[in-house]
């Protein structure tokens, strides 16, 4: 179980930005970015990984190394866990989807083979369980059938939710390149452009070291 601490916000340099941002009506912003998975498409041809797993190995290993991605809104102020874990749709054999929740590991071997355990048990009992009180984690969506260019989520108005959310669509060859569209959501009184710039670094860094 991860733990997080409580921010002080007394010298928090992100105070008049959350303070600014907090009670907005829509406070979350989004951007949808072609990431070239080449690397990652190589190293699951190479170790006989699912590209799936892969997938939400390097964006949730990434968001884990940007602090911004790992906090929270509370009542009593923001928080910042230690850890995050990955909750994604899961598409079944009938065209139904549930949520699977796939615990975290740095390496990319053990977090692929972990999460392909967890997948087939999941896929075998098929439970439709949102985590709607769960903030340790990030909510990933996935859209193999479309290169889309921009997405919005489905909300409940009103409902404190500062989690972010990560959908995944489908990838395509082009010009020597394999790029997939990535989008991510944010609540703007937690990231900035700066922080999402710096998930999508680390996206191509861990790419490039496998």
């Amino acid at each position: 179980m991860s733990s997080f601490r409580k921010i002080e916000l007394e010298g928090w340099p992100r105070r008049p930005a959350y303070e600014f941002f907090r009670d907005f009506e829509l406070p979350f912003w989004n951007v949808t970015v072609p990431v070239e998975v080449g690397p990652l498409r190589r190293w699951c041809r190479r170790t006989g990984h699912g590209f799936f797993p892969a997938s939400l190995w390097l964006c949730t290993r990434a968001a884990n190394e940007v602090p911004e991605l790992r906090q929270r809104l509370r009542p009593e102020g923001v928080i910042e866990w230690d850890v995050l874990y990955a909750g994604s749709t899961v598409l079944h054999d009938d065209h139904t989807f549930t949520f699977c929740y796939f615990d975290y590991d740095p390496d990319p071997d053990v977090f692929c083979r972990k999460a392909k355990a967890r997948l087939e048990a999941h896929r075998a009992g098929k439970v439709f369980a949102p985590r709607d009180e769960a903030d340790d984690l990030i909510h990933f969506s996935v859209l193999p059938w479309l290169p889309f260019m921009g997405f919005q989520h489905a909300r409940r108005l009103g409902r404190a939710d500062s989690v972010p959310k990560i959908v995944l669509g489908k990838f395509e060859a082009r010009d020597g390149h394999i790029r997939m569209p990535v989008s991510i959501e944010v609540h703007h009184a937690l990231v900035d452009g700066y922080h999402v710039g710096r998930f999508f670094e680390r996206m191509a860094a861990l790419q490039a070291a496998l």
